[in-house]
């Protein structure tokens, strides 16, 4: 194929500090603080353009052949330079069939990379592949030097449609994050937006964040991304975004998350497998307008369900995984007591809406089922621009996201028929907390609106230190049954509220 020229080949060798370090630059162009911006404003105004698709043999390649080619980490960009930070590169190609444009940003310019195959580790098995510069590559991987470390490791992955994961520095990989969730649930199908730009800022040296900027674009809506990343314990991230309906958006789905629930010991029955649980999260948890702490274990349906939390303003809300003992899942290699909660911090007044939960029927546990989001109640407005900011914190179980009310949170719930098998009984499990060293003058609350339930018992667990509330329903006939569940002192809340739709399997 016929090759571009080059642009800029000074500043290549500039970026990458030596000429066969790093990425080569195809064109540098100008950029600001409002670049990516206007481009989504620019976007929006226009019909909807699909992304060219690579070229063939790159959309065929098998599943095995697209393994035999991975990123060399010597040939990162930044690879060498006391910046504290590296990124690498993915190549298109199987499940990624557009590719997408990336740049390195130093001052006012942005520069933008080169597909090269020579950043790519092969082996003789790799298939012969068209070649093109321009082709663009389908993501990235950020990478940090933590303090008294030697090699940087990876701490943020952004790939495939507008999805991206993150890890804290003792953590594996599990749910997900995008830009922007459409009609999801919904009969007419969901529409998946693709970030199809990214611009990476050059950290200086010393710096402790990296700064990302990414262009979204789909058929209803554009959108303009900024994420500010700082990697540590629990990666922190702070969004900023700026979305441009070319169509009414009745639908939106703000800071969506994405995970997988297969079983727990709630559903263990239906599933042959030697281990306990299998997910990647356990529940949703809310901080409402009101200042109420909600929790929401999740389930795997044997049909679509969905809940709607109405609120005003949210606190924050997120997907946590907080079952955190190896033993929980006896899994010595998904390493699932290990993966990351991730709370979302609103910024400013989202005003009225519903935080949304979908949780689809899954057999395996290859499939993301769960998806969580913030779906305001007016529609966005086409030809106008919406604006949200928010952080995000992706941390382990045993933390607690800065300024979250200081309750006892729900660790487990249990849930089967009771002794005589005639009425379920949920077991729910509170962690240690202060105002639980003594249960004297708790009182229960145990309620709901179409099942007979019992007082209630509670008990100190003297496993987790913490105290167990034991209560039996009956749902009769039904198919569902919505049920809560609270530990109050002196008419305060001393527990996150407990929210469970049981339903018939």
């Amino acid at each position: 194929m016929k090759r571009r020229t080059f642009l800029g080949g000074v500043s290549a060798l500039a970026l990458a500090g030596a000429a066969d370090a790093a990425p080569r630059i195809i064109e540098t162009r100008p950029f600001g603080p409002d670049t990516v911006r206007e481009m989504a404003r620019d976007l929006a105004a226009q019909p909807y353009m699909p992304r060219p698709l690579i070229p063939e043999p790159w959309r065929a390649l098998t599943y095995d052949q697209y393994r035999t080619i991975w990123f060399d980490p010597r040939r990162a960009v930044w690879s060498g330079e006391d910046r504290g930070f590296e990124m690498d590169l993915f190549h298109p190609g199987l499940y990624f069939p557009r590719a997408v444009e990336v740049a390195v940003v130093e001052g006012d310019s942005a520069a933008r990379l080169a597909f090269d195959f020579d950043l790519f580790a092969r082996t003789d098995q790799t298939p012969e592949l068209p070649l093109d510069e321009t082709m663009g590559y389908s993501g990235l991987r950020l990478r940090h030097r933590f303090p008294g470390e030697a090699n940087a490791r990876e701490f943020a992955v952004f790939q495939g449609a507008s999805y991206f994961r993150a890890i804290g520095a003792a953590q594996h990989y599990g749910l997900s994050a995008r830009g922007l969730a459409l009609d999801t649930g919904e009969d007419s199908g969901e529409e998946f937006p693709d970030f199809t730009r990214f611009w990476v800022e050059t950290p200086a040296p010393g710096d402790d964040r990296v700064i990302l900027h990414a262009l979204l674009d789909g058929p209803s809506a554009a959108g303009a991304f900024r994420f500010e990343i700082t990697p540590g314990p629990a990666c922190e991230m702070r969004v900023e975004c700026s979305l441009f309906p070319r169509v009414d958006l009745d639908h939106a789905g703000i800071a969506p998350l994405t995970s997988m629930f297969l079983y727990d010991q709630t559903n263990r029955p239906r599933f042959e497998d030697f281990r306990p649980a299998i997910h990647d999260s356990d529940g949703l948890a809310i901080w409402n307008g009101a200042g109420e702490m909600l929790w929401r274990p999740l389930a795997n349906p044997v049909v679509l369900q969905f809940s709607s939390f109405v609120d005003d303003s949210p606190r924050g809300f997120g997907l946590m995984q907080r079952a955190d003992r190896l033993s929980d899942f006896a899994d010595l290699e998904a390493h699932y007591h290990e993966r990351p909660s991730l709370w979302i911090e609103p910024e400013g007044d989202w005003g009225p809406g519903v935080v949304r939960l979908v949780e689809i029927p899954s057999d395996r546990e290859i499939y993301d089922n769960i998806v969580a989001y913030w779906r305001p109640r007016a529609p966005l407005a086409a030809g106008q621009e919406h604006r949200f900011a928010y952080r995000m914190s992706w941390h382990d179980a045993a933390a607690t996201p800065k300024g979250r009310a200081d309750v006892a949170r729900v660790i487990d719930t249990h849930m089967g028929l009771n002794f005589e098998g005639d009425r379920w009984l949920a077991a729910i499990d509170f962690a240690a907390h202060p105002e639980l060293e003594s249960l004297d003058g708790i009182t229960l609350h145990v309620s709901s609106g179409r099942a007979v339930t019992s007082d209630g018992i509670l008990q100190r667990n003297p496993e987790t230190g913490g105290a167990r509330l034991a209560f039996t329903f009956d749902p009769a006939a039904r198919d569902a049954v919505e049920l809560r569940a609270q530990l109050m002192r002196d008419g305060r809340a001393v527990s996150e509220v407990w929210l469970y739709r049981w339903t018939r399997a």
